[in-house]
């Protein structure tokens, strides 16, 4: 089965002393022989250079259908695209996409499975929608009493918790507890603290089994060997990009349709506050992007995995947002109503305009913060974070 390999490349090696769960066959493979299975997956499911799904019907598993989340089977499609179900080329199995109006498995999905795989690299912030997915497919199994196993993957992002907590009244498939915009959990302790604080509907019938990594703690800094969605192509996109995710509720573009999507901001109207330019183009992962051909004027987050590492400096950060809207010369058109489903509720949003500083909106989300690293610690699998 072809996958989609990585776009631009990571610019470090993997750490190869890190072992993602789904490498570790022994540990799972016996649960799943004699059963029928289903498995969430896209592009990032791979064991080396082999696809889940072929690995396991290699081993004579009896896979019986695909479940895929937010851009497709093979991780091409644009954020918040449709995706239709299909039936994958090589084995004949059904695609059943997980997105738009079809989040949830229906218990016609799940009939006659015993077992759902998840296998999913997440990058640990919030309204990256994998974990959304997750908590959908573990309600439809608690519901009919599908036991659910996740296949653990490390967090690029698992070094730091920080940033707003959200508020349930703002909740959407962008964010649905009430945790932080960088959570510092793998998908396997996030799955563990739904069940654990009841946030999962059903939370008391949930069968869940979570097959650990090996070799990872949270001080990693993990370098992931798949693109985990079309527009985070390096490692410097994914360590900014909680932080500059919350442009796309405003009128800031974050560099969708070109080579460096998510590693720089900017828009036209910012032409003379800023030197840094580029310009958005149709293309893989943007087929329409914001400012199509037009200049954009703003900053360049981080070229390099480290430059963005060191700039984002374990912090989710203000900086570029306050910085952007402050340049901004028509304020109240800057943000858009979904700036407030990323942020998690409309506090944020009011700050800003009211002209807070970095400091005190940090010191406005701290007792939260400080709330939910409690309730986290209950439910890590690995070493904490120094």
């Amino acid at each position: 089965m072809l996958f989609l390999s990585l776009q631009t490349g990571f610019a470090a090696k993997r750490d190869t002393a890190i072992t993602p769960a789904d490498a570790r066959i022994d540990q799972y493979l016996p649960m799943l022989k004699g059963k029928r299975v289903a498995l969430i997956i896209n592009q990032t499911a791979r064991v080396g250079s082999t696809s889940l799904l072929d690995l396991l019907i290699s081993k004579q598993i009896d896979v019986k259908k695909i479940f895929v989340p937010e851009h497709g089977f093979r991780g091409t499609e644009d954020a918040g695209a449709h995706v239709d179900n299909s039936k994958d080329s090589l084995t004949g199995l059904p695609v059943i996409s997980l997105y738009g109006a079809h989040k949830k498995p229906t218990a016609e999905d799940v009939a006659g499975i015993d077992i759902l795989v998840y296998d999913l690299q997440d990058v640990g912030v919030r309204f990256y929608t994998y974990i959304s997915t997750l908590e959908y497919c573990m309600e439809a199994a608690a519901e009919n009493k599908v036991h659910i196993m996740v296949l653990d993957r490390p967090n690029p992002n698992g070094f730091y918790v920080d940033g707003p907590v959200l508020d349930k009244s703002c909740k959407s498939f962008v964010g649905m507890q009430p945790i932080p915009i960088v959570y510092g959990m793998t998908v396997g302790e996030y799955a563990k603290m739904l069940v654990g604080e009841r946030w999962v509907a059903h939370a008391s019938e949930v069968q869940l089994t979570v097959v650990k990594c090996a070799n990872y703690d949270h001080n990693s800094k993990y370098k992931l060997p798949v693109s985990p969605s079309p527009n985070l192509r390096t490692m410097a996109a994914v360590y900014a990009y909680p932080s500059l995710c919350l442009f796309e509720g405003s009128v800031i573009s974050v560099g969708r349709g070109t080579d460096l999507p998510f590693q720089q901001f900017g828009c036209p109207e910012l032409k003379g506050k800023y030197s840094y330019s580029f310009t958005p183009h149709s293309g893989f992962g943007a087929k329409s992007p914001m400012y199509e051909q037009k200049e954009c004027f703003g900053m360049a987050v981080g070229v390099t995995d480290e430059e963005a590492l060191q700039q984002v400096d374990r912090k989710f950060q203000l900086k570029w947002l306050l910085a952007a809207y402050n340049a901004y010369p028509e304020k109240p058109k800057f943000f858009t109503p979904f700036f407030k489903k990323l942020a998690g509720g409309e506090r944020l949003e009011e700050q800003i305009k009211a002209g807070a500083t970095d400091t005190e909106i940090r010191k406005s989300w701290a007792k939260d913060i400080s709330a939910f690293k409690k309730i986290r610690k209950k439910y890590l699998l690995y070493a904490d974070f120094k």
